[in-house]
């Protein structure tokens, strides 16, 4: 402004007055009217403009693409979830925080076997529960006194499940839980355990999360800073122990450092963070679970989101965050199941950086990015968030003796409605108190990586002449996104050459099976589009049948 004022010249005060006053309207106006009318250039994230109309806001849905990060995450069909620490000694699904690190004694840990075993039902990725909600951590955090350091089995077992599961050719994922029952305030815990007594005494019913609580009594084993109610400081990040081993790095500059305005949890919880991706990373997936078992019990802790997503994406820009902006997100049940139309693109009515989810309408709702969801009043951001559909082998997420695992058979089914349906599988496999998977798991998940293997390892029609088959399976080139709305698969008869429909859907995204009603015999597909928020960008479509060679039951012992 000033310098278009001066350039006026002596005399012309008025003018420049003037000129000046209305400039900065003029160029928002100006730079609005561009917003509006530049052409769309394809990106992970968009904002929505006042001025878009409901074509512009359904072209820029079209043009939201993956990053480099969530499209290597999508090409992993399988995911192996291991849940395996405290509450797997304790035979519980919810710890408390009180536990004593003694009791974390498994004996020989084989992770190998994992691995083998995560590999065999066609895991391309594994993730570990670093720390559950319990605080007790599965490495030797330089921050918490509850974790393998102060246990009898001493070793970092995390360490050991990254080795072994990039030996074993998979990715490498990490839940580090966001609630922390080692954290919880001391006075306040003692409080809770008394009327938790008093409640007890007057034959008032106890949830799971109260019953543990009472058992394991107190104080919990950290520093009381979840929830505590800590005013917001200045942390460097990392920050440094004594004695810490990474001084000189940090000193000379070889390992960033950060600085933060965090309350004492949100500090103890980014050096976690820090210290996981500069010691074990490349993490391809970092899950932030979104309980608090704590929370009906009146302890909450706020956390900052965006300053944690930042320093993620400042450590390892490639790494998807369950949850998170540009991230991944829970597909709505623990069933394993996806929607018959589920949409990788999604509506926000706020910025994604700035909360975990985001979503305007709940994950649970069967409708999450129609173009009534994208067009609705309020909405403000696109981004590409494609679904997880998480469910556990077992009934519950830790290994319990008494539970049987899901059959080969259940897993496939779940295979076609998750991964077949545009949302990868996380299928959690907990490995028992003696640190192996059990042998009848072994079993069922080696048969179900075969089926897979033998239905949907190659294309029927490749082979020479008619061929029968009972799946179709259909695909988008997601790197320009999901666009295709309604779509139908054609067979041809191999007698007449008469294309007949066999198959349909709605949406199709990074992956669609198509289950047929019975076998159909053809010698060429082919898809039509009908309806499309943009020019559909496919790949081949390719025939499977799902009875012809199917293997037997493998032996648990390989």
């Amino acid at each position: 402004m000033h310098r278009a004022a001066r350039s006026v010249g002596t005399g012309a005060a008025a003018v420049a007055l003037t000129a000046t006053a209305l400039l900065p309207a003029t160029r928002e106006q100006a730079a609005a009217a561009d917003e509006c009318t530049r052409p769309i250039e394809p990106a992970s994230q968009m904002t929505v403009e006042d001025c878009d109309t409901p074509e512009r806001i359904l072209a820029k849905a079209a043009h939201i693409v993956p990053t480099r990060g969530q499209l290597a995450w999508q090409g992993r069909e399988v995911t192996a979830f291991t849940h395996f620490g405290m509450n797997t000694l304790t035979d519980r699904e919810w710890g408390s925080g009180a536990e004593d690190p003694a009791l974390f004694d498994p004996g020989r840990v084989d992770v190998a076997q994992w691995m083998r075993t995560y590999r065999a039902m066609g895991a391309e990725m594994a993730m570990l529960t670093a720390k559950h909600h319990d605080g007790f951590n599965l490495y030797p955090t330089r921050y918490s006194d509850h974790s393998v350091a102060a246990s009898p089995h001493s070793r970092d077992l995390l360490g050991t499940y990254v080795r072994e599961a990039r030996k074993a050719g998979l990715g490498v994922g990490v839940y580090l839980s966001p609630s922390d029952g080692a954290e919880l305030p001391h006075a306040w815990h003692a409080g809770w355990l008394e009327r938790l007594r008093e409640k007890q005494e007057a034959g008032e019913p106890l949830t799971g999360v109260e019953r543990t609580a009472l058992a394991d009594g107190g104080p919990p084993s950290g520093h009381g800073r979840y929830g505590n109610g800590s005013p917001v400081r200045t942390h460097t990040i990392p920050t440094l122990t004594d004695g810490d081993d990474r001084a000189d790095d940090v000193a000379a500059g070889r390992l960033p450092t950060f600085t933060v305005r965090a309350n004492d949890y949100d500090a103890f919880y980014l050096n976690q963070v820090y210290e996981l991706f500069t010691e074990y990373g490349p993490i391809d997936e970092l899950w932030l679970d979104g309980a608090n078992p704590w929370r009906d019990a009146g302890i909450t802790q706020e956390y900052d989101f965006r300053q944690w997503y930042e320093l993620i994406h400042a450590l390892s820009p490639d790494t998807v965050v369950f949850q998170g902006p540009q991230g991944v997100r829970w597909v709505g049940n623990e069933r394993g199941t996806a929607r018959e139309t589920e949409w990788s693109v999604t509506p926000h009515t706020v910025d994604p950086w700035s909360t975990h989810g985001a979503l305007p309408n709940d994950s649970t709702d069967p409708d999450i990015g129609s173009r009534a969801r994208l067009l609705a009043d309020g909405v403000r951001y696109l981004q590409w968030y494609p679904a997880e559909a998480d469910v556990s082998n077992r009934p519950g997420w830790f290994h319990h003796p008494g539970e049987r695992p899901k059959t080969a058979d259940e897993l496939f089914a779940l295979y076609e409605q998750s991964v077949g349906r545009n949302a990868p599988l996380l299928l959690n496999v907990p490995p028992a108190r003696d640190g192996r998977i059990a042998p009848e798991d072994v079993r069922e998940l080696r048969a179900f990586g075969d089926r897979v293997r033998a239905v949907y390892g190659g294309d029927v029609l490749d082979r020479r002449g008619p061929q029968a088959f009972d799946r179709v399976r259909v695909a988008e080139d997601i790197r320009h996104g999901q666009r295709v709305e309604r779509f139908a698969v054609e067979a041809r008869d191999p007698a007449t050459g008469e294309w007949t429909q066999v198959a349909d859907g709605t949406t199709i995204g990074a992956y669609r099976i198509l289950p047929l009603a019975e076998p159909v015999t053809a010698d060429k597909l082919r898809v039509r589009v009908d309806e499309a928020r943009g020019t559909p960008r496919l790949l081949a479509v390719t025939a499977h049948l799902s009875t012809a060679g199917e293997p037997p039951v493998a032996d648990a012992a390989r």
